[in-house]
Formats: C-alpha cells, structure tokens, sequence
C-alpha cells in the first residue's frame, strides 16, 4: 500500500519507541514522513498521538511489544527493529493485524564474526583470566600449584587441530569460517536449511545431526535464530551429549541456552568454560562463575555496524511509505502472514456477487499467492513443469468436467476440451521424451491453426522458451477479455490471463475480478496506483523540522 506524501494530504508519522536520537533516519525519511521519538520503556509511555496516528515504528531491543501492546495501536502498518532478532515483537500477532515486521540482518555480520574469534580465542589462551589476575595482583598458577582448580583453569590449549562446531551456516556462520580456518580449526556444521554443496565450497564438514556435531565438536558456537524450535537447544540432554570438556560461545541469542542446565554442565565439568553474549535471566548466576565471559549484547556493535543498522531500518520505513507492502520490503519476516491478510480482505472486497466457479478459484488462489502476481524469475517450461503448484490454482478441476489435470510426461500437458471457452479439442502442451516439461517445441490449440488464431497466440521456440509473446488478438478477444471465437467462445471474467513481455525474464500469472484488455496487469490492490511524483521546490518546502518528542 504506498502512502506518498503531496500537498493535499499528511505526512504519516513514523516514531522510534525507545530511544531519543533520530539523526541518522531524518536524512532518510524527512521528504517522505514526519519523525517523532518516545523514549519509552513500555506502550503506557507512549504518547496517544503515536498510538492513534503512527504509520511505522522503529525500535531497538529495550521495548517489548505483545499482542496487548500491538493492539493499542490504531494505524501501525510497519515495525522494523534496528537489529536481526525480533524477539521482543510477537510476530505472529502483527501478521494477524496486518503489520508488517521487518529487520536489518546484513548489518553487523563482520562485528558478530570478529567477537565470536574473540570469544573463542579467550576460551583457548584464557586471555581474559590472565588479564584478570595481573589486575588483581595475583600471579597464574601453574601445573605445581596446590590449589589444583586453580592449575586446571590456567591451562592454555593448541587450537591447531581443534574441532569447531557451528549450528548454523548462515551470514555470520560463513564468516566465522573465513576467520577460524586461518587459525588451524577443522570445522563442521549443522544446518538441515543449507543446500548440499555449501560443505565443500567452504572447506567444511557437514553433520547429519546436533548429536553428531556436538559428539565431534572441541568448541561449539551457536550461530541460528530464536523460534519454539531452538530456544533452549542446549539444555541438560545436549550437554550430556558434548565431548568432557567442551568450550561454547554463545554470541547469538541468550535464549538459546537453558541456563540451569548450563550452570550443572559447567559445575561437573562437562562445559570447561563458556562465553556468551548476554544472559536470558536478570542477575544470571552465571556471571559469578570463574569459568564464564558476559558481554552484555554487544558483540554485533561497532559504529561503523551502529550506522548501517539504523540507515537501513529507516530505508526500510521509506520503502513502506512508497512501494507496497509487504511486496516492497526488503526484509519483511512476517510476508506469508501478510499476504495471507491481504488476500482475505481482497476476498471481501469482491462483493456478494461472485459466482461459485469465482469463490472457489479464490479460495484456490489463497493457496497459491503466485497467481495474485508474485513473480517467477524462471523459465517457462520449468513453471508449467511444476504443473501441480502452477495450474491447479487458477484452472479449477470442475472447469474440466472433473477430469482435472494429468501429470506431465513424454505426452506433455492436456487440458481437455469443455464448454469453459477451452476449445473442444483442447490444448496440447507436448513433452519431451525423458518426461516432464523441459521444453515446449511447439504448440496445439485444439486442431486450430495459427492462422485462425489471428496472432492470438505466439509460442517463440527458442530451446528452453525463456519467454512467451502474446500476439495482438482479434477485437472480440478484446472485448470479452479472453480467447477469440473461433477456439470456443470468450472465457469467463474470471479466467486467468497469462502476460509475458519478451524482455521480462520470467512469467506473471493474474487472477482479476474484472475483464482486464489484453496483456495488462491489474494492481495487487485497489490503492496502489502512484501518487503525483514532488517537484524538487516541494520537496524542499516539505523538509520538517528535527524530530520531535511526542
């Protein structure tokens, strides 16, 4: 839904929640929104001229917003918190409010790889503790000292040859294994996402388990996101599952780790020792341990990331302001619970009207958010291949007399003749002969000739068909808004309409509500038609005054 601002309508508002220094996102929104800031802790300090009129919200990690919280708001459309994890927003609750919530995860990856070395070096050559007891006036004890807890602490270990766990091979991951390798780790992995391959373009080993990586592992480093499925994955079961003796750094997320069992592992020496990034429980106990390094969530900072973070979160915001959502933003995690939302209100927005055949190729479409006009930068034998995602959704099986759609082969596709305005003798989409859709050589529509077709239709053969070409049709075609009469009579309003430019790389497949002229693209939303574009004296008269407090 874009929102661009002219003289006749409002600036929205966009407010950052918890803090007060608006410098860094001003340049970036103060031509398109109006900036405020609360400095607020909790919703109950928010001002009710944000709770009533906010547009975006920008935050950090110091509020919490629960669905309570989020309902407080009357125009919230968008929240991006300056950071990667969205922890503190409830996710789920937004996508059924139809707010979106965004992230800034490309910022900060160099910082996070850096501090994690960091940590994993002070675990090895324990340069932390040594610095401790020269300040403390107390000399390293070693392997003569009585004090045998004390020997044992002060003992250094090789890294060359040491094995290095990661869970997780993503951004940082990756990083983190450009760094270690120099240093003589081997490394393994465990990440059931990453595609085969990933593994030896790297170096690195793959696991086909957490048991078997933290069997392996000398040093483990957690490197994934927060969600029911991983928070606290390192527990007593895990722990007991680590080699005796296992360093693990934590520089991801403290809710990864369940810190009782943590305390038991270190206690019994199944951990050696341990540093992490922040703690999951206020006044932790863990920071009393001689063994445990705590940073207080500092190991994705520097400000060099610190700027990047914000002038992407406030990038973020603009793109709300003037492209659509959630098809305009960058980082959207939420984008399925949002196009679910819009598809829902685009369904009621349709009337009571609609006839049966109508309703029910909605419903199929909701299945399906690539025919509401999600691209598919891809080939098109490779999208009717996949006939079953493609197809089913826009051409109902009772739209074929219940012979619904075989299975692609050497024989291709065959949509059966009906009296749906497909023609009696059908259309033929041939095969080839080791099967599926690889490509499509030539076409069949229903024993009519290309003559009779008036240009209609135009398959430009080329291999693989990287593109299809939609000829000019007959003035009939126009009018009833789909096939021309000689191949069986126009096809109903609802009939999907298949439009590809020759310079477009792939294919967009449009279920409208209304007729739509041949080789147009209907909005995903009625608003979405772009506003007057500012002249350069506008812009410069609209440019507002620093942030406000509100």
């Amino acid at each position: 839904m874009p929102m661009r601002s002219n003289g006749s309508s409002p600036r929205p508002l966009v407010a950052l929640l918890d803090g007060r220094d608006c410098s860094v996102e001003m340049p970036v929104l103060k031509d398109v929104a109006t900036v405020a800031f609360c400095d607020a802790q909790t919703t109950s300090e928010i001002h009710e001229k944000v709770l009533h009129e906010a547009f975006g919200a920008l935050m950090w990690h110091s509020i919490t917003l629960h669905r309570e919280d989020l309902e407080k708001f009357k125009a919230l459309k968008i929240i991006v918190k300056i950071g990667s994890d969205v922890d503190n927003i409830d996710i789920k609750a937004a996508g059924d409010m139809g707010i979106a919530v965004c992230n800034v995860p490309g910022c900060g990856v160099e910082e996070l790889a850096d501090s994690t070395l960091s940590y994993i070096l002070n675990l090895y050559r324990r340069t932390t503790w040594y610095a401790i007891s020269v300040r403390d006036g107390r000399t390293a004890a070693n392997a003569s000292d009585h004090n045998k807890e004390a020997a044992q602490m002060s003992i250094t270990t090789r890294i060359r040859g040491e094995t290095l766990g990661l869970v997780g091979l993503g951004r940082v991951a990756t990083a983190v294994v450009l760094r270690a390798k120099v240093f003589g780790f081997n490394i393994v992995f465990y990440d059931p996402n990453v595609p085969d391959g990933i593994d030896k373009a790297l170096g690195v080993v793959r696991c086909n388990s957490l048991q078997d990586l933290l069997y392996q592992s000398d040093c483990v480093s957690l490197h994934c996101p927060l969600n029911d499925q991983t928070r606290n994955m390192v527990n007593e079961a895990t722990i007991k599952q680590m080699r005796q003796g296992t360093f693990l750094v934590n520089a991801a997320n403290p809710g990864l780790i369940d810190e009782k069992a943590l305390e038991i592992g270190l206690k019994d020496g199944q951990i050696r020792a341990c540093a992490l990034d922040g703690t999951s429980v206020a006044n932790s106990q863990l920071r009393d341990y001689n063994n445990v390094i705590i940073t207080p969530r500092t190991a994705r900072q520097s400000q060099a990331s610190t700027i990047e973070m914000r002038e992407s979160a406030a990038a973020e915001i603009r793109r709300a302001i003037t492209d659509r959502i959630p098809d305009g933003l960058r980082n959207c995690v939420n984008k399925d619970a949002m196009l679910g939302q819009l598809l829902k209100r685009e369904r009621l927005g349709m009337g009571g009207g609609m006839g049966g055949m109508q309703a029910g190729m909605l419903d199929n479409v909701s299945a399906n958010p690539m025919a509401l006009g999600m691209h598919n930068h891809g080939d098109i034998s490779s999208l009717l291949s996949n006939h079953k995602a493609f197809l089913p959704p826009v051409l109902p099986k009772d739209m074929f007399g219940g012979a619904g759609i075989p299975i692609p082969g050497a024989g291709g596709i065959q949509l059966p003749g009906s009296g749906m305005g497909i023609p009696p003798g059908g259309i033929q989409f041939p095969g080839s002969a080791g099967g599926g859709m690889p490509s499509i050589p030539s076409v069949s529509v229903g024993g009519v000739s290309e003559s009779e077709l008036n240009g209609g239709f135009r398959f430009n053969a080329t291999g693989t068909m990287p593109s299809v070409s939609l000829g000019q049709p007959p003035a009939a075609a126009v009018v009833h808004g789909g096939l021309p009469p000689s191949m069986g009579g126009a096809v109903p309003p609802m009939m999907p309409i298949m439009s590809v430019p020759q310079t477009a790389p792939g294919l967009d497949m449009l279920a409208a509500a209304a007729p739509v002229q041949h080789g147009g693209t209907p909005p995903l939303r009625s608003d979405s038609t772009p506003g007057p574009a500012l002249s350069e004296s506008a812009l410069e008269a609209a440019v507002p005054s620093p942030a406000m407090e509100v």
